[in-house]
């Protein structure tokens, strides 16, 4: 058949090249191959992203991002092996014996590296997926699977490992009979960080992004991120706080950002003159929340004359906003309050600030009203225009007798004799 007519001749003239260039033509074959499997690899790759980036499974996007790389590297290391083989065919008790393992040794590495980028890629593929469909999946589940998924990726990977270096799996039991006893107890606060961890995954009391604080410890801000030793936490002043996870099994935690509605609770001062008013005041103060829609009438709504103060009447007005958004919060609670202000001034009346009423006893009042009496009159006396006008001329006088008894001392009177 002219196909295999075709082989034979290349295979009688390739031998015939051998026979002038020996084995420097098997690396050059071995070396071309490489570098068109690369070639051929790399193209491929190439039409597959553009037949899978248009498509909605999460598994395809991530086999194509993950295997570009790790496919072009054992392609190179099992292509350079044989080269060196070929190279060296008659030295099997030399260094040559140690191929086959530093092979595999490069093989495992290669395919923990492949399994590491596959569960980064599929993590961040199906948040994005979730995002867009508001999936229940967040970024703490994901995050905690793929670190579970690394986890058994690195045991397998030392497993494998130790096997290559030619580590019996029963001496490996025995070592960690004794050594993991030792290890436990000298690493016991990082193993509690890390069961601490492992205890928010599953419990999941917050996850990244919420806003936490405990009231046991000077705990307060919004998660950044869970790790398997501490959890960051950024502070309202934009300090970063890491607290490490067994704490959180010790302490009461709070989550805010798992509240349902906000609450308002304020207390609005009345003066006591104004007591007749305060049925009418509490009524329309109640109608005004029930007809608010930022208010959620379902919840509890509170509007009584709460407490006799000591210089006003206490009014609790107690409701809850159907936002949870603080920004949203403040506004619904700001325009509370002022048409509060405004169905008090509708009723004539007016917000109470803290006063005192000092009582006099009468006796007190009749001395202090003699005293000011008597003060008034001598002010008035030391103020006379009669008496200050005689004494300014009495002054007069004085100055003029003295002018008159002055003898020659002065020169202007010298002059004139």
């Amino acid at each position: 058949m002219p196909g295999e007519t075709l082989i034979a001749d290349l295979v009688a003239a390739y031998g015939d090249l051998r026979g002038t260039w020996g084995v420097w033509l098997d690396l050059a074959a071995v070396l071309a191959a490489t570098v068109a499997l690369d070639l051929i690899t790399r193209g491929a790759l190439a039409l597959l992203h553009r037949r899978v980036r248009h498509t909605a499974n999460i598994w395809d996007d991530a086999i194509y991002r993950s295997v570009n790389g790790p496919l072009q590297a054992a392609i190179w290391v099992i292509g350079i092996s044989v080269a060196v083989r070929i190279a060296a065919p008659e030295d099997p008790e030399g260094w040559l014996a140690y191929l086959p393992r530093v092979r595999q040794i490069a093989l495992i590495l290669i395919g923990t590296w492949l399994a590491f980028r596959i569960i980064r890629s599929v993590g961040a593929n199906a948040l994005s997926r979730a995002a867009t469909r508001r999936n229940r999946i967040d970024a703490t589940t994901a995050d905690a699977l793929a670190k579970l998924l690394r986890i058994v990726v690195l045991i397998v990977a030392a497993l494998l490992l130790l096997q290559a270096f030619g580590v019996a799996p029963s001496a490996l039991l025995a070592f960690s009979g004794v050594g993991g006893i030792a290890v436990g107890f000298a690493a016991r606060d990082v193993l509690a960080n890390i069961f601490g961890g492992l205890t928010i995954y599953l419990n999941r009391p917050f996850s990244v992004g919420d806003w936490i604080r405990s009231p046991d410890r000077d705990i307060e801000g919004v998660v950044e991120a869970i790790g398997w030793r501490a959890t960051t936490v950024r502070r309202f002043d934009m300090r970063p706080l890491y607290v490490p996870n067994a704490v959180f099994s010790n302490v009461a935690l709070e989550n805010p950002s798992r509240m349902t509605h906000r609450r308002i609770m304020e207390t609005v001062a009345l003066r006591y003159d104004d007591a007749a008013a305060v049925p009418d005041i509490v009524t329309a103060v109640r109608h005004m929340l029930d007809a608010d829609e930022g208010i959620d009438s379902d919840q509890i709504i509170l509007t009584y004359l709460d407490s006799l103060g000591e210089s006003a009447l206490n009014l609790l007005v107690y409701c809850y906003t159907r936002t949870t958004d603080w920004t949203e919060y403040l506004a619904v609670k700001q325009s509370v309050l002022q048409r509060i202000q405004d169905i008090v001034r509708e009723h004539d009346a007016t917000i109470a600030y803290p006063t005192s009423t000092l009582h006099v006893p009468d006796v007190l009042r009749v001395l202090g009203a003699e005293r000011a009496t008597a003060e008034a009159a001598a002010t008035q006396e030391e103020i006379d225009p009669d008496k200050v006008q005689s004494e300014r001329r009495r002054a007069e006088a004085r100055e003029r007798h003295h002018t008159d008894e002055r003898g020659p001392d002065s020169p202007t009177e010298e002059g004139e004799a």
